[in-house]
């Protein structure tokens, strides 16, 4: 009889759950299952708060499903927190699902000739899928990516040179990370306002009270207002800014053909959320040529969007991208451009999502891109 295939799957797997059972049954059928979890300090790190059930707890229930060989925590940090476990499982197979899949694991495979493989969720037959977010609360609440202009919202940035933020609202179709650029923090303030979705009413005046929640007299560090009207407003947004908070005006595209194109052109590629300890305001350059060109860079990409010419917005998602850490270098790392560099020859332009740091690398690409996650732009007729 030959000798089963080592299957190897990390993650957090807090609040086990149907969707985690599911995924290890899959992997069972590839051969001996070896679960490696995430340190509870990692967690913490990668998350902004602690698993609800410590290390030891999640290894026990774990151990404790008969699909599974052994599972051991991680001793590393950080997204690819595993290597150490790696070399001692030493998988024929490391098994992903989708929205787990990423460049850095699959590039770590292919140098160690470990078959890499990315499941589906998939829900077992007549039950919800799950996941820890669905089972913390079943949220209809969006998140939101800025598209170009991002910084622009803050005084600082924007009293140098007025210009526009470009902000979708993004259904919750996925666990998207925290920390990861798309504006879970302000999301979950507004979850705690709202509870489980938007309510009804001038949307405007609604991202001004979340806005206002979000950021009490005191606040340190205001978190810009294309956060908080990127959650709100439904469908592609211009947020005008020119030295202020609040944007001057705002222009509003919800024309299907329009958001159908754009989700047509965008992929997510994860990174891993940016750890507890980062800090994007250090070692700053912010100067007019700096807000002037990521003004200039937004503008173009606004235009290219309603002209639906994917190249010329791939161009200036770029350059918006380029002024952004231009002004903001601890934006980026190697590691990041690393990233980058496996796709730039075969897609139209990228960006980090959100402040950087981590998170996710957005393309815009003609063609599609494998294993990326796609997205669902919220529309006007429903919140």
């Amino acid at each position: 009889m030959s000798t089963p295939k080592r299957v190897m799957v990390t993650g957090c797997f807090d609040l086990l759950h149907s969707g985690h059972v599911a995924f290890l049954k899959e992997a069972s059928k590839l051969g001996e299952v070896h679960v490696c979890i995430g340190n509870d300090e990692n967690v913490y790190q990668l998350k902004g708060r602690y698993p609800v059930n410590s290390e030891a707890e999640r290894r026990y229930m774990i151990e404790a499903l008969s699909g599974v060989t052994a599972c051991k925590v991680n001793k590393g940090f950080g997204i690819i927190d595993f290597l150490e476990e790696l070399e001692e499982v030493k998988p024929d197979i490391f098994l992903v699902n989708e929205d787990g899949a990423t460049a850095a694991k699959a590039e770590i495979c292919k140098n160690k000739n470990i078959e890499y493989r990315i499941l589906q969720r998939i829900p077992h037959d007549n039950l919800p899928a799950r996941s820890t977010t669905s089972l913390r609360t079943e949220c209809l609440i969006p998140f939101r990516i800025d598209l170009a202009g991002g910084w622009l919202d803050q005084p600082f940035v924007s009293k140098f040179h007025s210009g526009p933020v470009l902000t979708i609202s993004i259904e919750p179709t996925i666990e998207f990370n925290n920390r990861s650029g798309m504006s879970s923090s302000t999301r979950n303030k507004a979850i705690e306002l709202w509870r489980t979705e938007i309510p009804t009413g001038d949307r405007e005046k609604l991202a001004k009270i979340l806005f206002t929640y979000e950021n009490p007299p005191g606040t340190k560090e205001v978190a810009g207002s294309q956060d908080a009207l990127g959650i709100v407003l439904p469908g592609l947004n211009k947020l005008n800014y020119s030295g202020n908070y609040w944007p001057d005006n705002i222009e509003s595209i919800n024309d299907e053909d329009v958001l159908n194109w754009i989700e047509s052109h965008l992929y997510l590629v994860t990174l891993g959320p940016r750890t507890s300890e980062y800090s994007v305001l250090e070692n700053t350059k912010i100067d007019e040529a700096g807000a002037k060109a990521l003004a200039d860079a937004a503008e173009k990409c606004w235009k290219a969007i309603q002209a639906k010419d994917v190249k010329a917005f791939g161009q200036h998602f770029r350059e918006s991208f380029e002024a952004q850490i231009a002004m903001f270098p601890n934006m980026v790392s190697k590691d990041i451009f690393d990233q980058i560099d496996l796709y730039k020859d075969r897609v139209d332009g990228w960006k980090l999502s959100g402040a950087g740091g981590g998170g996710y690398l957005i393309f815009v690409s003609e063609t599609p891109i494998e294993n990326a996650i796609r997205v669902k732009i919220r529309r006007k007729d429903y919140i």
